[in-house]
C-alpha cells in the first residue's frame, strides 16, 4: 500500500493549466494506491457483466479507497453524456440506444458483490423523451426484488424538468435521492450550458415534497465566491435537502476549466459547520469529497 501524490497519480488526477503545464497541487492532496481484493472483485464484476461506473468515467480519485472498501457507483444508460458541462471528464456525444437489460445487469452486480447500499446515476440523455427515467426506476425495482435489504440511493440528471420522469423515479422509493447541483448560480450559463440552476433547485424541492430523502452536491474552486457557497446551501436548505456533500474540483485536462483556486482543508471544514448549522443532517466536506464519497454512512444520518 502506497501513499502518493495525487499529481503524480494517472492521467485522472492531475490538475493541468490551460496552457497543458502540470499544475502542483497542495500538500493535502494524497491518495492511497491499493488494489485489493476488494478493487479487483469489482473491476472482475463490472467487466463480467458489461457495466460502467462513474469512478472510472469521471476519473475519481478516491477509486482506491472506495472500491477497496466494497463501495462503487454504477453508470447507467451508457457511458456517452449528451451534454458538454466544462469541468467533467465524461465523453461527450451521441449514446447509443439504452440496454434494456442493463438494470437486471446492476441488480445482480449488487448482489454478487454483496453490497449493503448502491448508488446509481447516469449519464444525461435529453434524446429520450423520459431523459432516462424508466432506467433508473426500473434498476430500483430489480434491486428491490433481489437485494431487498440493499439500500438504494440515485444521482439523476434533471430530467429537462420533466415532472412526470422525476415522479417515476420517486415513485420507485430510493433511500435517497440525490441531484448534484455542482456551482454556483452565476456560473451555471458558462460551465453548465445546458443546465438551469433554478430547475436543479426546483427538482430537488418537488423530490421532497413528494416524500423522498434529497441530498445535492457542490464542486468548489471553479471561479465562485464563498459568500456564493454559502448562498447555494441556503438555495438548497430552502428546498429542504437533506445532505450535501463539498468537494475540490481538478482540472481533468487541458481542454477542461481550469482551477481558479484550491481551498484549504479548514474552509471545508468550516462549510461544514455552517451546513450543519442551516439544517443539513450530514455533511461531506474536504478537498477530495465526491457525490457518492462515504454515501453508505449518509443513510441513517
Amino acid at each position: 500500500m502506497t501513499f502518493v501524490p495525487l499529481s503524480e497519480v494517472g492521467k485522472g488526477s492531475r490538475t493541468v493549466s490551460p496552457g497543458g503545464e502540470r499544475k502542483r497541487l497542495p500538500p493535502w492532496f494524497t491518495v492511497r494506491l491499493s488494489q485489493g481484493p476488494d478493487y479487483r472483485e469489482i473491476r472482475r464484476t463490472m467487466d463480467r457483466l458489461g457495466l460502467h461506473t462513474i469512478c472510472e468515467e469521471a476519473r475519481c480519485p478516491n477509486i482506491w479507497e472506495c472500491w477497496n472498501n466494497r463501495t462503487a457507483t454504477f453508470l447507467i444508460l451508457g457511458d456517452i453524456c449528451t451534454r458538454r458541462c466544462h469541468y467533467c471528464a465524461v465523453t461527450t456525444g451521441r449514446p447509443l440506444e439504452p440496454d434494456r437489460e442493463e438494470p437486471l445487469r446492476v441488480a445482480e452486480a449488487v448482489q454478487a458483490l454483496g453490497l449493503r447500499h448502491a448508488v446509481i446515476t447516469s449519464v444525461n440523455r435529453d434524446e429520450l423523451p423520459d431523459g432516462g427515467a424508466a432506467i433508473f426506476a426500473e434498476t430500483i425495482r430489480h434491486i428491490h426484488r433481489l437485494i431487498p435489504t440493499c439500500s438504494v440511493e440515485v444521482l439523476i440528471p434533471d430530467f429537462e424538468g420533466n415532472k412526470e420522469a422525476l415522479a417515476s423515479v420517486v415513485a420507485e422509493r430510493p433511500d435517497i435521492l440525490n441531484h448534484n447541483i455542482e456551482t454556483v448560480s452565476r456560473l451555471f450559463p458558462s460551465i453548465r450550458p445546458q443546465g438551469k440552476y433554478a430547475r436543479s433547485i426546483e427538482l430537488l424541492d418537488r423530490a421532497k415534497r413528494a416524500g423522498a430523502r434529497t441530498k445535492s452536491g457542490l464542486i468548489v474552486g471553479m471561479g465562485e465566491t464563498v459568500e456564493e457557497v454559502r448562498s447555494v446551501m441556503r438555495d438548497l436548505r430552502t428546498a429542504q435537502c437533506d445532505i450535501l456533500t463539498i468537494g475540490q474540483y481538478l482540472q481533468p485536462s487541458k481542454e477542461h476549466l481550469p482551477v481558479a483556486r484550491f481551498y484549504h482543508p479548514d474552509e471545508f471544514e468550516a462549510f461544514k459547520t455552517e451546513g450543519l448549522a442551516l439544517g443539513f443532517s450530514h455533511v461531506e466536506s474536504g478537498p477530495l469529497v465526491r457525490s457518492s464519497y462515504h454515501a453508505e454512512k449518509q443513510v441513517s444520518s
